[in-house]
């Protein structure tokens, strides 16, 4: 199950790569500036396991979804979730240097750079899931839409990003939260990204309504896990397996399960959310393996 999932991962990964290019080619009248157009690729193309268009694909592949459609609103989330890189990375949030094994795009280019990249790549994002090659039914591209941009925006993923720096103290006192209050954080800064990845794709598979709350349930305790299994990663791996700088959170003052709690019991935390998730694909049976390995990746990677 590892080796298959492992090469389902990278084979996923490069036909996402393949629709990025094919995005990024179609013609524009007038033409996107050249500039900036090179900047969006070197921050999207040929870097990280894009786990998030490979939630979207392979729930859509369970419920036997179109593939076509899955990809593209896989190369859509990708270009959202590259965007908030870009823009995180810049000075004015966490002020990083590295980003997947290389140097970030504001440093690569500059600051100005970086944010129309962050604004472009966003409304490509929608521009993608709207257009009718994603798919022939409105009702679909509009919802993944709207699930797209809730899972974005000011109640999820930007929302937790204001949480976080209010937590860093960037505005005032930093304060000290509750575990209630970091998993709260989490789960709208990163956790509503991956859960949309799976909404996403059970509404391209047309789930039915107790499919759509067990996969909901699966993506929630995922989304909870990467982040922990994130946290953990920034202690105790190395700049270079991450591909970005390591021992942040602790310096900044971020407000981390690990943090709160050490190692060792966030580590309990992150093998019940694991198990969590793969409770809720009981009913799929074995169908759901690649789903079940993903649960498993995520809490057991490296990089």
């Amino acid at each position: 199950m590892t080796a298959d999932f492992h090469h389902r991962l990278a084979s996923v990964a490069s036909e996402i790569e393949d629709v990025l290019v094919t995005i990024f080619d179609v013609a524009t009248d007038p033409p996107v500036p050249a500039r900036l157009m090179s900047a969006m690729r070197y921050a999207v193309l040929g870097g990280g396991k894009r786990l998030r268009p490979f939630l979207v694909v392979e729930t859509a592949r369970l419920l036997k979804g179109d593939s076509g459609t899955a990809l593209r609103a896989g190369a859509a989330i990708e270009l959202v979730h590259v965007y908030s890189l870009a823009h995180d990375d810049l000075p004015a949030m966490d002020d990083d240097d590295l980003r997947r094994g290389k140097p970030t795009l504001h440093l690569a280019y500059d600051e100005a750079t970086a944010i129309l990249v962050g604004d472009a790549l966003q409304t490509l994002a929608f521009e993608t899931l709207a257009d009718a090659a994603t798919g022939a039914d409105a009702t679909i591209r509009a919802e993944l839409v709207r699930l797209l941009a809730k899972a974005a925006g000011a109640a999820g993923m930007a929302g937790g990003q204001m949480l976080d720096l209010e937590a860093e103290g960037r505005f005032g006192a930093a304060s000290a939260l509750s575990a209630q209050a970091i998993a709260h954080l989490q789960a709208m800064k990163t956790g509503a990204m991956l859960s949309c990845a799976v909404e996403m794709g059970a509404v391209i598979g047309h789930a039915d309504a107790p499919s759509y709350q067990t996969l909901l349930s699966y993506g929630r305790a995922l989304g909870a896990a990467f982040q922990i299994a994130d946290d953990i990663l920034d202690i105790e791996a190395s700049s270079e397996e991450l591909g970005k700088a390591t021992a942040k959170d602790a310096a900044r003052g971020k407000a981390t399960l690990v943090g709160l709690w050490g190692v060792d019991k966030a580590r309990v935390e992150l093998e019940r959310l694991t198990a969590e998730a793969l409770a809720a694909l009981d009913s799929f049976g074995p169908e759901a393996d690649i789903l079940r390995a993903a649960a498993r990746f995520t809490a057991d990677r490296r990089k």
